[in-house]
């Protein structure tokens, strides 16, 4: 009977201290890691929480283009693909319907309801504005202006928000002036937020469209 005792009492022990190993301590913990220290700043990233990206010149999901691309959504609609603003622009990218026939989309309808079309279109303005501003990309790409350093996926974020006809001009102004939309936010911004990103998966093409554009 002692010997049983003893068995089961040393087994009870065993199995409690085996299973303490496995559980986590009563310890505050953060599920942010990465510590980056430049100019000055101190954070621990990524976070949990997108927003947390929204006012910082870091990427979300690394530097990747699916970083890119998700990190604008995000900051133009929230990331819904059924959102229109008070102005009328559409989407997960908010698309104005002129820009949208220029990508030869030309049902609003059909273009709210389908996710792989507004990736498409997004995806075919990139290849157009990368092709109609090839010039500033060779020419700038790398260097400081007006205090920003200058990366194609900068340049791509703002001629989505502006039009590459406004971010033409704000070269040719050497960053002194430059577009804004109409809640005030500034191709510059863009230019910031935006920048470091691996863009270069994008084919630069002046008749990019919808229909041949795969992904």
């Amino acid at each position: 009977m002692i010997k049983k005792w003893y068995f089961y009492t040393s087994l009870t022990v065993i199995t409690v201290f085996l299973s303490s190993g496995f559980k986590p301590f009563n310890l505050e913990t953060s599920p942010w890691f990465l510590i980056n220290e430049e100019e000055g700043t101190h954070y621990l990233f990524p976070s949990e929480k997108q927003e947390d990206y929204i006012n910082l010149n870091i990427p979300f999901t690394g530097n990747f283009f699916v970083g890119f691309k998700e990190a604008i959504g995000y900051r133009e609609s929230e990331s819904k693909y059924k959102k229109i603003n008070s102005l009328g622009y559409l989407g997960k990218y908010q698309f104005g319907i002129e820009t949208l026939k220029s990508v030869g989309v030309r049902n609003s309808s059909t273009f709210l309801n389908s996710p792989e079309l507004q990736e498409k279109a997004f995806i075919a303005l990139l290849a157009k504005n990368k092709w109609e501003l090839k010039k500033e990309i060779e020419k700038y790409e790398g260097t400081i202006l007006n205090g920003i350093h200058v990366t194609e996926s900068g340049i791509l974020a703002a001629a989505h928000l502006g039009g590459a006809g406004s971010v033409k001009k704000y070269f040719k102004n050497k960053g002194k002036r430059y577009f804004r939309d109409a809640y005030g936010t500034s191709i510059r911004t863009y230019m910031k937020l935006f920048g470091g990103y691996d863009t270069s998966s994008i084919v630069a093409d002046g008749n990019a469209n919808v229909k041949n554009i795969q992904i």
